[in-house]
C-alpha cells in the first residue's frame, strides 16, 4: 500500500502547488506551458521528501495500520447501518486528532436496506444447495419463498427472443465475462428486463473474471412502472452448471427464499477535512474514497484502502510541514455502493462553486501496485499532469492513462472538472507522458 499512498499524495500536493488560476476546462491562466513546466521541475526535492517519508520513513505502513484498526473494530459498513455511522464518527475523531483543518461532517440521507436470511436450492434435476447473495435494494420473497422452473439465458437479446418462455419462471443470467462494464449491466438491469417479460425472480451470474464458488453482491436498480421482483447473484460455477443442464434439455426447478427489506432513508454524513491553501484558499484539489461497504465483507479493499490513502495524503503533507497554495480537501463518501448517494448530495451542495475546483480525485480500484493515474480533462491539463508524474520517476510510476472516472467524482467530470483516478498494475490501457 505504501507506493500507492505516495503516488496519491505526490500528485495531490504537486498539483496543488502550481501557481495561477485553477486548471479548469481549457484554461491554464496566462502563463506559458514552458513556465509551468519549469516550475513543476523545481519541486523535485519536495517529491523526494514525500517519497522518503511515505516509503522509507516513519510513515511507512501507517495507512495500512490505520485501516486494519478500523476494519477490525467496525467490520462491514453497509449503507444505513449502525456500523457505518460508528465508522464515520471514528474517522471524524481520527481526522481531528491528526491535526487537520476544518474537520466536519456534512449530513446526507442514504438508503437503508437489510439482506435478511436467504437461500437458493435446486430441487430438479437434483437437490443442490446453492451459494447466493441478494443484490442491494432487492425486495424479498414471500416467507415460503418462490419455487419455479428456470429459464437460462446468456444475454438480454436472448431473453427477448424467448420472452414467452420467461413468464412465471426464475430467469438465470449466464452472461459471459468480457469486461466488468459489460457484465455489470446484467446485475444492475437484470431484474427489470426479466420483470418486463413476466419473470418471478432473477439469479445473475456473479460479475467476476474468476470464482472459487463465491457469489458477489452489488447494487441493482428497479424502474418505475415495472414490477419489482427479487434478484440475487449466484456463483459462476452454478450459472455454468445450469446452462449445461438446460442445453441438454433438463428441467431445472429452484426454490428461492430472500428476507430482504427496504426501510426509510437513514441519516448519514460525508466526512470532510482540509489543509487550507496558502495563496488560493478558495481553490480546491479534492481527494476521496468511500467509507461504506457491503455487508458480507469488511470492506478493506472496497474501499477502505482508497479512503485511507486519501487521508494519508493529507497526513504526509502535514507531517512534512508543507503548505500547498490551493486547499487540499479530503472527502470520505457515504453510500457509494448504493450509486454514489453521498457524493451526489455533496455535488448538489457545492456545485455553485464549481469554478473553484481545480481537480477531483478518487481511489476506488483497490490499492494494488500502482502503475500511474487515469486522467480526464483538456489536453493542456493533461500536459501538466504528465509533467507532475515525471517527478515520480524514483519509484517508476510515471504513466498517465486516459478515461479517469469514478462513481463519486463523475458528477464533477460531467460538468467539466479535470479528474484523476488511481490506477493499479492489474489494469491496462493506453498511457502517455514525456517520461515513458
Amino acid at each position: 500500500m505504501k507506493f500507492h499512498v505516495f503516488v496519491f499524495v505526490g500528485v495531490v500536493h504537486l498539483l496543488s502547488l502550481n501557481s495561477g488560476k485553477a486548471v479548469y476546462g481549457n484554461g491554464i491562466s496566462q502563463r506559458t506551458f514552458q513556465e509551468i513546466k519549469e516550475e513543476i521541475a523545481c519541486y523535485g526535492d519536495v517529491a523526494k521528501a514525500i517519497i522518503n517519508l511515505a516509503v522509507y520513513g516513519k510513515a511507512q505502513n501507517r495507512s495500512y495500520e490505520r485501516l486494519a484498526l478500523l476494519v477490525d473494530t467496525v467490520g462491514p459498513r453497509l449503507s444505513g447501518s449502525k456500523s457505518l455511522e460508528k465508522a464515520i464518527q471514528i474517522m471524524h475523531q481520527n481526522l481531528q486528532e491528526d491535526g487537520l483543518e476544518n474537520v466536519h461532517l456534512e449530513p446526507v440521507k442514504i438508503p437503508h436496506w437489510e439482506r435478511g436470511e436467504e437461500s437458493a436450492v435446486m430441487l430438479e434435476p437434483r437437490i443442490h444447495k446453492m451459494a447466493v447473495l441478494g443484490l442491494g435494494g432487492s425486495i424479498g420473497t414471500p416467507p415460503e419463498g418462490i419455487t419455479a422452473e428456470v429459464l437460462v439465458v446468456t444475454s438480454f437479446d436472448e431473453l427477448q427472443r424467448r420472452a414467452p418462455e420467461a413468464r412465471g419462471k426464475i430467469v438465470v443470467y449466464n452472461q459471459p465475462y468480457t469486461s466488468y462494464s459489460r457484465a455489470v449491466q446484467y446485475r444492475v438491469q437484470g431484474a427489470v428486463e426479466a420483470a418486463k417479460v413476466g419473470a418471478l425472480a432473477t439469479l445473475i451470474r456473479s460479475v467476476a473474471s474468476f470464482s472459487i464458488y463465491s457469489p458477489h453482491t452489488g447494487i441493482q436498480e428497479y424502474q418505475d412502472g415495472v414490477p419489482k421482483i427479487p434478484t440475487a447473484c449466484i456463483t459462476v460455477e452454478d450459472a455454468e452448471m445450469m446452462s449445461r443442464m438446460a442445453s441438454r434439455g433438463s428441467r431445472i426447478v429452484i426454490q428461492l427464499k430472500m428476507g430482504a427489506k427496504n426501510y426509510p432513508d437513514a441519516d448519514s454524513f460525508n466526512t470532510v477535512a482540509e489543509i487550507i491553501g496558502s495563496k488560493y484558499p478558495e481553490q480546491v484539489v479534492l481527494v476521496s474514497g468511500h467509507l461504506d461497504s457491503w455487508d458480507v465483507g469488511q470492506g478493506a479493499m472496497d474501499d477502505g484502502g482508497g479512503a485511507f490513502i486519501s487521508w494519508e495524503a493529507l497526513s504526509l503533507i502535514k507531517d512534512l510541514g508543507l503548505r500547498p497554495k490551493r486547499t487540499l480537501r479530503l472527502v470520505l463518501w457515504t453510500a457509494e455502493e448504493q450509486g454514489g448517494i453521498g457524493a451526489l448530495q455533496y455535488y448538489q451542495l457545492h456545485k455553485a462553486n464549481i469554478s473553484n475546483y481545480s481537480l477531483v480525485m478518487e481511489s476506488d480500484l483497490g490499492t494494488f501496485l500502482p502503475s500511474g493515474l487515469q486522467f480526464t480533462g483538456s489536453d493542456k491539463a493533461r500536459a501538466i499532469v504528465e509533467e507532475v508524474m515525471c517527478l515520480l520517476q524514483p519509484i517508476n510510476v510515471t504513466q498517465v492513462f486516459r478515461a479517469g472516472e469514478g462513481t463519486d467524482i463523475n458528477f464533477w467530470i460531467q460538468a467539466g472538472v479535470p479528474a484523476v483516478w488511481t490506477k493499479g498494475s492489474w489494469c491496462s490501457s493506453q498511457a502517455s507522458g514525456p517520461c515513458l
